[in-house]
C-alpha cells in the first residue's frame, strides 16, 4: 500500500490506523477528512530522535502549521515538545486556544501586517521570521516602543531550484520570500538589522521548497547558508546563534514517489554542515528545520461518497465524489498527485479507468484524472483518496456555498471528532 499505516480487511474494506474505513464513512458521514493521531506522534518523535542524534540536544524540529492547522494539532505538537511555525495571526490564536506556549513559536510569512506584529508581541511570541527590511523596520518600531528587544531570524533565498511544483519552490532567487545571498540583498538586511536597537538577530532561515526529494537539496542550501554565515562573521563580527533550513521533505502520494527515511536524511544534511563549518572554521549554529507536510500528509486520508458515473464511449469516464476541490483543491492548483481506492471493493479487479471528479460548478473541480477503479463503482461506494493529512483542511473553502467536512481523529483503535462538520447555519454565520 502506499502509506504504513493502509491495510485491506477481511471483510475486503479499506482500513485506515486498523480501522474499518466504509464503517468511519457510515458512522460520521461524507466527505470526512480522516487523520491517524498515532502516526502523527510518531512521526514527531521519529523528528525530535534523529535531530537530538545528529544535530544535538539544542535543536528542535518546528511543526509547519500551514500543513493542518487547528486546535488539536497544536495540543499535539504541545504534548510532543514540538516547536512551531505559525504564518498568520490566525494560526498563532489557534496555537494560544489549545494551550501552546508561544516562547516556542516562530512567525514567518512575507508580509506582516502592523496589526499582525503587535499581536504577535502582545502575544510573547519567541521570534519572528523577518522577510524584509520594511518587516524589520515595523518589528524594531514596535518593540521600541514597549521597550524590548524582539528576537528575529532573516529569511534568506540560497538561489536553489528544488524540481518540485513551481508553485511551491521557494528557494530561487526569483521569489515573493526572502533576500536573495547573490544580489547582496541578505548581506544588506543584515547589516541593518545588526543597527536597530531593539531587535536582536538570532540568526538566518531558508525554504527550497515542499515535496522535495532530491538527495541534495537541503545538503547544498545548508552550505550555502554557513557560507553566508561565515562571511557575516568575518565582515561584520556577527556570528548566527540559529540556522533554519525550513521544511519540504516529501512524502508518497503515489506509487512511483520514493520512501523517505527523517534519520537517513537528517543524517545526510548533518554530515554536510559539520564538513562545512569545520572547512569554514565556525561553530556549529543551532539547527532546526521545519516538517509540516512529512509528519501529517501520510496521517490523513478523505473519504467521499460516489455519485454518479458518466461513461463517455470513446472517450472517458468520470466518478462524482459529494466533495471536491472546495476540501482538496491541490489538483485545481497545480495538478498534484493522489492515489484513489475504492473503499468498499478493495478485493475487486481494478480495471475501470476515470477522472475522479467533484460536485462543484467548474470543469476543473478534478481530485485525480486516470484513476484505475474496479469496473461496479457506483453510487453509494466509499472513495478514498490516500496523503491527504497536508494542505486539505488548510486550504479549503466553502466555494459553492459547501460546508467543510469534519476532522475525526484515529488513535489506539477509537475515533473522535475534533473539528465538526460544519452546517448551513455556519455558512450565513457571519453575513449581516
Amino acid at each position: 500500500m502506499i502509506c504504513e499505516n493502509i491495510t485491506i480487511g477481511a471483510n475486503g474494506h479499506l482500513h485506515f490506523a486498523g480501522q474499518d474505513t466504509v464503517a468511519l464513512a457510515k458512522q460520521y458521514g461524507t466527505p470526512l477528512y480522516l487523520l491517524d493521531e498515532d502516526y502523527i506522534r510518531h512521526q514527531c518523535r521519529v523528528y525530535q530522535n534523529a535531530f537530538k542524534k545528529h544535530f544535538g540536544p539544542t535543536s528542535r524540529p518546528l511543526y509547519a502549521s500551514k500543513a493542518n492547522s487547528f486546535k488539536r494539532i497544536y495540543e499535539i505538537m504541545r504534548e510532543e515538545g514540538m516547536g512551531i511555525d505559525v504564518v498568520s495571526s490566525g494560526e498563532i490564536y489557534t496555537a494560544l486556544q489549545a494551550g501552546y506556549d508561544l516562547s516556542h513559536a516562530y512567525f514567518h510569512s512575507n508580509n506582516k501586517t502592523d496589526r499582525d506584529i503587535v499581536y504577535g508581541m502582545d502575544n510573547h511570541i519567541g521570534y519572528f521570521v523577518a522577510d524584509n527590511v520594511e518587516e524589520i523596520k515595523a518589528i524594531e518600531a514596535e518593540a521600541g516602543r514597549r521597550g524590548i528587544k524582539q528576537k528575529v531570524l532573516l529569511r534568506l533565498t540560497p538561489g536553489i531550484d528544488p524540481h518540485t511544483y513551481e508553485a511551491i519552490a521557494t528557494g530561487k532567487v526569483d521569489s515573493k520570500f526572502g533576500s536573495a545571498i547573490e544580489t547582496g540583498q541578505a548581506e544588506e538586511i543584515t547589516v541593518f538589522t545588526l543597527a536597530q536597537p531593539h531587535v536582536e538577530l538570532m540568526g538566518f532561515h531558508c525554504h527550497v521548497g515542499s515535496q522535495v526529494f532530491g538527495e541534495d537539496i537541503f545538503e547544498r542550501a545548508a552550505v550555502i547558508m554557513l557560507e553566508f554565515i561565515a562571511a557575516m562573521k568575518e565582515k561584520h563580527g556577527y556570528m548566527a546563534q540559529q540556522l533554519d533550513l525550513g521544511g519540504g521533505y516529501g512524502v508518497r502520494y503515489v506509487e512511483s514517489d520514493p520512501f523517505l527515511d527523517v534519520d537517513t536524511k537528517v543524517s545526510q544534511v548533518a554530515a554536510a554542515i559539520q564538513a562545512a563549518c569545520k572547512r569554514l572554521n565556525i561553530e556549529m549554529p543551532e539547527i532546526h528545520m521545519e516538517p509540516g507536510r512529512s509528519i501529517v500528509g501520510a496521517a490523513g486520508m478523505t473519504l467521499y461518497t460516489c455519485g454518479t458515473v458518466k461513461k463517455i464511449p470513446g472517450y472517458k469516464n468520470y466518478v462524482s465524489i459529494d466533495g471536491g476541490m472546495p476540501d482538496n483543491p491541490r489538483y485545481a492548483l497545480y495538478k498534484a498527485n493522489y492515489t484513489c481506492l475504492l473503499a468498499n471493493k478493495m478485493n475487486e479487479k481494478c480495471d475501470f479507468e476515470a477522472s475522479v471528479v467533484g460536485r462543484c460548478c467548474e470543469s476543473g473541480d478534478i481530485i485525480q484524472e486516470h484513476v484505475m477503479l474496479p469496473a461496479s463503482v457506483g453510487r453509494g461506494d466509499t472513495v478514498a483518496v490516500c496523503t491527504t493529512g497536508a494542505y486539505n483542511y488548510s486550504m479549503a473553502s466553502n466555494y459553492n456555498r459547501l460546508p467543510r467536512p469534519a476532522t475525526v481523529m484515529l488513535s489506539g483503535g477509537k475515533s473522535y471528532i475534533a473539528i465538526r462538520r460544519e452546517t448551513f447555519e455556519d455558512l450565513c454565520a457571519c453575513d449581516l
